[in-house]
């Protein structure tokens, strides 16, 4: 029988760089998981987590980043990142504990005065601060949107994530859970660190190898302090081999550099990254080898 009682709904998290979203996330959930995906050509791959408890579930939707477009790339990531908003049942804004509202923040505004949808504020990080300082942020905010709540957090120390839960709940409509209750993301992390390689491959080569790669991780070892990764960049011809490597490996050596700073950001963890280019013709033809590389053919219907 049914619990009339349950909710079930989506939230996405947005914020800038830096500001502890996956910290939050990963103490939400109640472990180490992996929450933050940038992928440009389509949305079906964004990042779920979810949280079940005792009132019902949460699915946490990941958003490409809200930011100003600089090139038709940036424009899809915008269009995405703003059509979400508009599908969840609340978004938590997430900000540092400042009365600075930069020009981040400002374009972030701009939209959400846009959507219908509740926003909660949610200011991180404010074991740093004293409390007069939240005070003065929390007013500051508040003259520049009607949010639904806000709610002072510190992720890092599980400070008032609790009271966060229960806020969002609020906002969450009355429905059966979405997902089995042991269930807390829908993709791997390995699946997202080879999504991150590849998009940064295609920004990188600028249409020069249109879509024509895929990205294989070899391995994925944990140390202490680092994360070794190896992946493999495949592509189907030689002649895309010698572009993605670039002189004296230039361009290799860019989208590992590129990759590298995002796969950091969603592990929170330094990372070794090691590149390889292999020419596997017409892996696009070949059903064993694309789903050895994560891509379903239903996905592409």
């Amino acid at each position: 029988m049914e619990n009339k009682n349950l909710k079930a709904g989506f939230v996405t998290l947005i914020g800038r760089p830096n500001v502890g979203k996956s910290t939050l996330m990963n103490h939400l959930i109640g472990q180490k998981i992996a929450i933050t995906s940038n992928k440009p050509q389509t949305t079906r791959n964004r990042i779920q987590t979810v949280y079940t408890g005792e009132e019902g579930q949460i699915v946490f939707l990941d958003t490409p980043g809200i930011h100003k477009a600089k090139n038709k790339l940036g424009d899809y990531m915008v269009h995405v990142a703003e059509n979400t908003l508009k599908e969840v049942d609340a978004i938590l804004w997430l900000v540092e504990p400042s009365t600075f509202i930069g020009a981040g923040e400002r374009h972030i505004i701009e939209v959400l005065q846009k959507v219908n949808t509740p926003v909660i504020l949610v200011i991180n990080k404010i074991d740093t601060v004293k409390k007069e300082e939240i005070a003065e942020c929390i007013d500051k905010y508040r003259t520049e949107l009607d949010f639904a709540e806000v709610v002072p957090v510190s992720a890092l120390r599980s400070k008032n994530t609790e009271e966060l839960l229960k806020c969002i709940f609020k906002y969450m409509p009355y429905g059966e859970p979405f997902y089995d209750e042991d269930t807390i993301t829908d993709q791997p992390e390995r699946q997202i660190v080879a999504e991150m390689i590849r998009e940064k491959a295609l920004r990188c080569l600028d249409e020069e190898i249109p879509h024509g790669i895929a990205v294989a991780i070899d391995q994925m070892k944990y140390g202490k302090n680092i994360v070794n990764i190896d992946a493999t960049i495949i592509c189907e011809r030689d002649s895309h081999k010698g572009i993605i490597i670039g002189k004296q490996g230039s361009m290799l050596k860019k989208i590992g550099s590129q990759a590298r700073y995002d796969i950091e950001n969603l592990l929170e963890s330094k990372v070794n990254l090691q590149l390889w280019v292999k020419v596997k013709k017409d892996w696009r033809d070949s059903d064993f080898l694309l789903k050895n590389f994560g891509y379903h053919p239903q996905d592409a219907e």
